[in-house]
């Protein structure tokens, strides 16, 4: 039996659409499908349905996952044993994580990362929703919300710092806001409601219900912009809105709200050298960063807009 086939068949069980198993073994959909009928005829029955949405495994799918499932596992072992991946880091990591904190945070420490590393390949998906590790959109998961179930390896990478922002020239225009009573007839920039993707978005209701909207986007950086151009205030990480000098703290002390990001790879995967390397090195960019995530109620440094920060300098991994 072809363990390419079986290659083939565990990352269209684990995504469910050919274009998306695709994406991960880097061929065209086509190739993909064929080598499933060639695993059907071998096996001598079909391993998945076709429906609309995708494919799902079949009773004969679902009882030989495991098994090659397994057969992974042990060419993964022996894979990162081999003298040639004791040379450096290779191979493809996926990261999937918010767009905010994967794009400002994110984005400068892995390319640093990767340039000392030209053998491993870094995609990072910054995205407004939820990157599933569990249809394998990403190899490491940073998110809102703690996984609740599955074999996963999670950890708590880093709480951050969300405050209630206002551009200075809608500050000058409007009448002051002292408390939070204050903030009746204020127009307000958020997400929409109905496309959150993490219940953890829902800084608002804690705060004040607005009467009215000036711009509602599943994206933070838009709404970050939207805020820059005085179109209203908006709850922002402190990460994304401390360094920019066009805005202000709105209800500094009153208005402050914390989360938590949290990182998860597949157990099955966290014995791979790559994997351990990256994850070791997304854990000291959480530390180094922590003046950004989480800064103190000092008054707004007066940095210009786009001040580049102090990269972290790549370090070798503790495996």
């Amino acid at each position: 039996m072809d363990w390419d086939n079986l290659r083939y068949f565990l990352e269209l069980a684990r995504s469910g659409t050919l274009m998306s198993a695709a994406r991960r073994l880097e061929v065209d959909h086509t190739t993909v499908a064929r080598r499933i009928q060639s695993l059907e005829k071998e096996v001598g029955a079909p391993l998945f349905s076709r429906e609309a949405g995708g494919h799902r495994l079949t009773e004969a799918g679902r009882r030989l996952q495991p098994q090659v499932e397994a057969m992974e596992s042990a060419f993964q072992a022996v894979e990162s044993t081999a003298p040639a991946s004791q040379e450096g880091l290779s191979g493809l990591v996926r990261i999937g994580a918010t767009e905010g904190f994967g794009t400002v945070v994110l984005a400068p420490q892995l390319a640093l990362f990767a340039l000392q590393h030209p053998k491993l390949t870094i995609d990072l998906l910054a995205m407004p929703r939820l990157v599933h590790l569990s249809r394998r959109e990403a190899d490491i998961v940073i998110s809102l919300e703690r996984p609740a179930r599955g074999p996963v390896v999670v950890t708590k990478l880093t709480d951050y710092t969300l405050r209630l922002y206002a551009s200075r020239q809608y500050l000058a225009a409007h009448k002051p806001i002292k408390t939070r009573e204050d903030l009746r007839g204020h127009t307000f920039i958020s997400y929409v409601d109905d496309l959150l993707f993490s219940k953890e978005l829902q800084y608002l209701d804690e705060l004040h219900r607005p009467d009215a909207f000036a711009l509602r986007s599943t994206s933070v950086l838009a709404q970050h912009r939207a805020v820059v151009a005085g179109a209203g205030i908006a709850v922002l990480p402190a990460f994304i809105a401390e360094k920019d000098s066009a805005l202000k703290p709105v209800l500094r002390g009153q208005a402050n709200f914390t989360r938590t990001f949290w990182m998860s790879m597949p157990a099955e995967t966290k014995h791979l050298v790559r994997m351990q390397a990256v994850w070791n090195f997304l854990r000291e960019a959480a530390e180094a960063q922590q003046s950004l995530l989480l800064p103190q109620n000092a008054e707004k440094s007066e940095d210009p807009v786009g001040a580049p920060q102090r990269p972290l300098r790549p370090r070798k991994p503790a495996l």
